[in-house]
């Protein structure tokens, strides 16, 4: 069985041999004579300079045969520098490089934008200061949701501690009714000192005898920035009512014209998120007389107690948050909130 050796293994490779010298026996000799030398110096120059000359013409002909279709790179280059100055010395080797400004349409496969969320079940005499969930921390919360549930533009209001009172028991009641469906639920703190945190639920918060719910949960919290004052150089004189004229009719006079004020700006939010970390998998506990998210070396995510009057919240192994409250490690309950999505 014959064997090859690794030069001549593949038919299409090729590795040159840069020692062609032959090898040491004992019945050849490297010639060392000075007339050999510069013999075999002129031979090889004479070739080499015939073969450049062969290789020049070669390479020429087929660009000026099509010179009539295709510019010589020469060309191409020369308009480029003149179609965009400075490529000299933005072309990357001599300056930072600097790609031209072209104009890009759109994808026309790019998703659309997401609808504004509607946040549907507040009663009618649910007063605005008492609502804990705004449009503003509601789409903060969206971004982190899974994609499923992040299409879904309207989230329906479970229960709320102002319109069903403070009860442990009644927050589990009116969720197990989402109980085997694939939603998600957003519930929502009120301390008193009027911080806003809570967490994203996975699942249903039930009674369990033990942990549950998935890595899709995650802790956050929200506060309003305060506005800046404007600086002392400019005009306040109508910062406070700005107005804006509307004709009642054509042709009215001037006292006649109505004025309406226009809507202050939406406030700013800093909105913080704590997801799932991988330590441990203390994502839900729920018993009958608290409601716990998170958990690690005995501290609690965030936790509730029976009657939502008091609450805990430290930094845990499951979600590595900070304390979600200002008050401290323990807080006071004003509010509690909690949201379906997906039903």
């Amino acid at each position: 069985m014959s064997h090859y050796s690794s030069r001549n293994s593949h038919p299409y490779s090729y590795s040159p041999d840069y020692d062609s010298s032959p090898a040491p026996s004992s019945g050849t000799h490297t010639p060392t004579g000075t007339s050999a030398g510069s013999s075999a110096f002129l031979s090889s120059s004479v070739s080499g300079l015939w073969g450049g000359l062969i290789r020049r013409f070669s390479s020429d002909t087929p660009s000026q045969t099509q010179h009539s279709t295709t510019p010589p790179s020469c060309n191409t280059s020369f308009q480029h520098s003149r179609s965009y100055p400075n490529s000299d010395l933005q072309n990357g080797v001599d300056g930072v490089y600097t790609p031209p400004h072209t104009h890009r349409a759109p994808s026309p496969m790019a998703l659309p934008p997401l609808e504004p969320l509607q946040l549907n079940g507040f009663a009618d005499d649910t007063t605005a200061e008492t609502r804990l969930l705004t449009p503003a921390i509601a789409e903060e919360i969206r971004i982190m949701v899974p994609a499923r549930l992040s299409l879904v533009d309207e989230w329906n209001l479970v229960y709320g501690l102002e319109q069903d009172g403070a009860s442990l028991a009644t927050l589990y009641d009116k969720c197990a009714a989402y109980q085997g469906k694939r939603v998600g639920f957003v519930l929502i703190v009120k301390d008193c000192e009027g911080g806003i945190f809570g967490a994203y639920l996975s699942d249903y918060p039930h009674p369990a005898p033990k942990y549950f719910g998935t890595g899709e949960c995650f802790l956050w919290r929200a506060s309003v920035l305060a506005s800046l004052p404007p600086p002392p150089s400019a005009d306040t004189k109508h910062l406070t009512s700005r107005t804006a004229t509307i004709a009642s009719g054509g042709g009215a006079p001037a006292s006649h014209l109505n004025t309406t004020s226009l809507a202050p700006p939406s406030p700013s939010i800093r909105f913080k998120a704590f997801p799932y970390s991988g330590v441990n998998e203390y994502y839900m506990l729920c018993e009958t007389h608290f409601l716990s998210v998170g958990a690690g070396d005995g501290k609690y995510g965030l936790w509730l107690n029976d009657n939502l009057e008091k609450g805990i919240s430290s930094t845990c192994q499951t979600f590595g948050n900070e304390r979600l409250s200002d008050e401290g490690e323990k807080f006071g309950i004003l509010g509690v909130e909690v949201w379906v999505i997906g039903a």
